[in-house]
C-alpha cells in the first residue's frame, strides 16, 4: 500500500475536484469569447472534507488576482475598449450546500456590489441557470478575467494555475 503525503493527497484532490474547471466549454454565439474554464465542482462528503485544503492550495493565484481587483474595477467603471468583456469568478451556492466556482459577465459594479449574468454551464448547482442575473458582494471575488474578440484574455489567475496543474499531472 502506498502512502501519501498530505500535500499530494491535496493536489491530488483539487486535480481531481477541478478537471471540470479548465475542460473547454462549449462554443456559444457571443460578441467576445468567454473564459474556456468550466466550474469547479466539489461534491461529496470526501471532497467537502479538503474544501478547506484546496482553497490554501488555490490562495497564492486568489491573493495574485485580488491585488490587481481595484485597477480592473477602475478599468471597467471607466469603461472597456469594445470588444472586451469583463468576467469575475466567484462561487455560488444551492441551499443543500452544493457550490460551484462559475465565471460571471459583470454588467454593473456599483461601490462593492457586483451584479453580473452567469456565463457557465452549471454542472453541481441547480438552484441556478446559465445567463442568469446575480449579484453578489466584491468580496467575493476569487478571480478576474478580461477577454476580447479574438480570445484573447488578461487575468484568470486561478484557472492559468490550474492549467498549470494539470500539465504537470499529465508528465
Amino acid at each position: 500500500m502506498r502512502v501519501c503525503s498530505p500535500s499530494s493527497l491535496v493536489l491530488g484532490a483539487l486535480a481531481a475536484a477541478l478537471l471540470v474547471f479548465a475542460a473547454p466549454a462549449q462554443a456559444q454565439k457571443a460578441p467576445t469569447k468567454s473564459p474556456t474554464d468550466m466550474p469547479a465542482r466539489l461534491v461529496g462528503t470526501e471532497l467537502a472534507a479538503i474544501v478547506h485544503d484546496v482553497d490554501a492550495t488555490l490562495a497564492q493565484p486568489i491573493r495574485q488576482a485580488r491585488q490587481k481587483l481595484s485597477s480592473v474595477k477602475k478599468r471597467y467603471a471607466a469603461g472597456l475598449p469594445a470588444g472586451q468583456t469583463l468576467y469575475l469568478t466567484t462561487r455560488i451556492f444551492d441551499s443543500d450546500g452544493q457550490f460551484e466556482q462559475v465565471f460571471v459577465r459583470v454588467s454593473s459594479w456599483q461601490d462593492k456590489i457586483v451584479t453580473g449574468t452567469l456565463a457557465n454551464k452549471l454542472e453541481a448547482v441547480h438552484e441556478y441557470q446559465p445567463n442568469q442575473s446575480i449579484t453578489f458582494p466584491e468580496q467575493a471575488v476569487l478571480d478576474w478575467t478580461i477577454t476580447a474578440a479574438d480570445g484573447q484574455e488578461e487575468g484568470n489567475y486561478v484557472g492559468k494555475f490550474i492549467d498549470r496543474l494539470q500539465s504537470k499531472g499529465k508528465e
